[in-house]
């Protein structure tokens, strides 16, 4: 962690984290519902070809969740807190659009995956600059914080951009 950075520069990307869990009970939800409304009071995995739909989208949005907490708390730990919010945000959005879009057609579900695959990529080249800059300051003494933070900021609206 950057010298000069508080428990309070992080909520908004705990704020992130939280929304994820929230959209990981609403997921659950759509397959029980989805699962009672088949087979009356028990859950089963087989059914349907839209409870198969529906669960297989959770499936695959839970699959991804990991991943995801792992490159938004290092991107906000290590690199800048705002982009990494920012992205987070962004994430949880496509995410919900890839699971829309695979209970309708598959190929309605492969702009939000590869966006969303695009929005992991950018937190990872985030995490990755603040180790560097980490190293640079321990061996040689150069901060580059600020300018990566200042390029981090400025390229994060590009996320926006399909």
């Amino acid at each position: 962690m950057f010298p000069g950075s508080s428990a309070e520069d992080f909520t908004s990307v705990l704020r992130d984290a939280i929304l994820g869990l929230n959209k990981h009970g609403f997921f659950a939800h759509k397959v029980e519902h989805e699962s009672r409304s088949q087979n009356g009071r028990s859950f089963q995995r087989t059914g349907t070809f839209a409870f198969e739909r529906v669960y297989t989208a959770n499936q695959n949005c839970i699959d991804a969740y990991p991943t995801f907490l792992v490159m938004l708390w290092s991107a906000g730990l290590l690199c800048s807190q705002v982009p990494a919010a920012f992205a987070g945000l962004m994430y949880l959005f496509v995410r919900q659009k890839y699971f829309v879009g695979y209970l309708g057609e598959r190929t309605q579900s492969t702009p939000g995956y590869i966006f969303g695959k695009r929005i992991i990529l950018f937190l990872f080249l985030m995490s990755v600059a603040g180790i560097l800059n980490y190293y640079l300051v321990l061996f040689f003494g150069s901060d580059f914080e600020k300018y990566i933070k200042t390029i981090t900021t400025t390229i994060s609206p590009l996320l926006l951009i399909p």
